[in-house]
């Protein structure tokens, strides 16, 4: 077991006055979502003009989950987010293996207070639209709805986004933070294909009490042959997220609206133990996606344009670390746009400082896949015993400080 370490000190950015406003910079974030809204309050919190753009008409809630590590709590700390990401939480205080028949637990290690005392932040479930509520929130103004960014025009000293709607707008410097079909990454790079898992997944929220032993609910898998399941609690523990993955190559469809049945997540699921099959059956709205990626990108930015979250790193949710990415991105991006640097090398110091370590963490999560849905035998034996290791095995992802990678 890993030596536990003290938490490190907390860090909050103090919001700059006018008399510190950058050069009257003015930034434009195209996507509304987590990783575009905590880069706009970051860079506000900095001084700098933001304004945010998304093509939804309107922000409606995602029945999905999110879970927070203490690598993205500390952002969302020291931008003065963290109580009320907490309020809107619930604490996991253990993660649990469950053999995918029978239900009995083969592995488990304690999170909570161990966790928090060893990365220096908590360890989170959180519904997705309660934690993008938290940031519109914190957000100073509102986004610009109906606005589908679908061409850039870069000069020397400005950008100009084009919509689809006809307008236009103009910027020192344009965010990429539209997602794995971004529309701001093929100005900056080669367009390449989304890659296929041939897999897709089953997500949902269960009311606590219509899951077999949901009170005691932490993060708990299920693993099994060809298919495993991940689940926690939400919204202070009175509902239970779970994403259900299964291999399909013939369900393409990769989108928040698609939708599927509770009938036929627990048929996909048909002879596992009851604490899964009663849990997806009792399910109210279900969705699917089809899983995909990208290879990482050799060049995430221009001279004044950049690409952030799943834009810059599309990532499998294997390693529960897409958002916490994104918030990561936000924190160096907003350090090195607020400095005394041309916008070009800013943007190269922050691309370099996160280039390697969120391709790291995107082949680890496709790997992750293969490794949680083993069959039976000897292989799926030797995985339950190197789990005895997996704290420290994770340890240089939730350890993480942004703050004090940055150059």
């Amino acid at each position: 077991m890993a030596v536990m370490v003290a938490a490190k000190p907390r860090r909050v950015l103090r919001r700059m006055t006018e008399r510190e406003t950058v050069d009257g910079m003015r930034i434009a974030v195209v996507g509304a979502g987590v990783g575009g809204l905590t880069a706009a309050i970051a860079l506000r919190a900095r001084g700098l003009q933001v304004d945010v753009y998304d093509q939804a008409s309107e922000l409606t809630e995602i029945g999905a989950g999110v879970s927070l590590g203490g690598n993205g709590m500390r952002v969302l700390d020291a931008l003065g987010l963290g109580a009320a990401v907490r309020g809107a939480s619930a604490a996991l205080q253990r993660i649990e293996f469950h053999h995918w028949r029978s239900g009995s637990v083969f592995y488990e290690h304690p999170l909570g207070e161990w966790y928090e005392h060893r990365f220096g932040g908590p360890f989170l479930g959180i519904h997705r639209a309660d934690f993008h509520q938290v940031l519109l929130d914190a957000f100073d103004g509102q986004p610009q709805l109906g606005r589908r960014c679908v061409a850039l025009n870069e000069s020397a000293d400005h950008v100009s986004l084009v919509f689809a709607d006809g307008g236009s707008a103009r910027a020192d410097v344009v965010i990429g933070a539209d997602g794995l079909r971004s529309a701001v990454r093929s100005h900056v790079t080669t367009s390449t294909e989304p890659v296929f898992s041939a897999m897709s997944c089953y997500r949902g929220l269960v009311p606590v009490d219509r899951v077999p032993g949901g009170d005691t609910f932490a993060l708990t898998f299920f693993l099994g042959p060809d298919r495993h399941l991940v689940a926690y609690p939400v919204r202070g523990g009175s509902l239970i997220n779970f994403v259900a993955y299964v291999p399909d190559p013939s369900w393409t469809l990769e989108s928040w609206s698609a939708r599927s049945t509770a009938a036929e997540a627990a048929a996909a699921f048909d002879g596992w133990t009851p604490a899964v099959t009663t849990m997806l059956g009792n399910a109210g709205e279900v969705g699917r996606w089809a899983l995909y990626d990208r290879e990482p990108l050799r060049r995430w930015s221009t001279g004044r344009v950049t690409l952030l979250g799943d834009a810059a790193h599309p990532m499998l949710p294997h390693a529960g670390q897409g958002s916490n990415q994104a918030v990561e991105d936000a924190a160096a991006l907003a350090a090195y746009l607020s400095r005394d640097l041309p916008v070009a090398v800013a943007l190269q110091k922050y691309e370099q400082v996160r280039k390697a370590r969120t391709r790291k963490i995107q082949m680890g999560a496709r790997s992750n896949a293969a490794c949680f849905q083993l069959p039976d035998g000897p292989a799926a034996e030797q995985r339950n015993a190197r789990l005895a290791a997996l704290p420290d095995m994770v340890g240089w992802i939730h350890e993480y400080d942004v703050h004090a990678a940055l150059d």
